[in-house]
């Protein structure tokens, strides 16, 4: 059983093609104006501090949780 050559090149062709536009690559975006840009960082810096903040407390949580059932736990050995 002989098979034409053209049904042993389709399959692999849309493979190709799907790889083909994975791989190609975005165009840069564009400029912004420079207010915009300087709001955007504002905006990243204030949630930057709030996240530090945020990770401060919950670090100082747990610092106290610790020191608070550490004593217990020591206690029962």
């Amino acid at each position: 059983m002989s098979m034409p050559k053209i049904w042993k090149i389709i399959p692999p062709l849309p493979v190709c093609g799907t790889v083909g536009m994975a791989s190609a690559k975005l165009p840069a975006p564009p400029p912004m104006e420079p207010a915009k840009a300087e709001e955007a960082k504002k905006k990243a810096a204030e949630t930057a501090k709030k996240g530090a903040d945020d990770l401060s407390k919950a670090q100082d949580r747990a610092v106290n949780n610790y020191k608070k059932h550490k004593g217990a736990t020591t206690a029962k050995k």
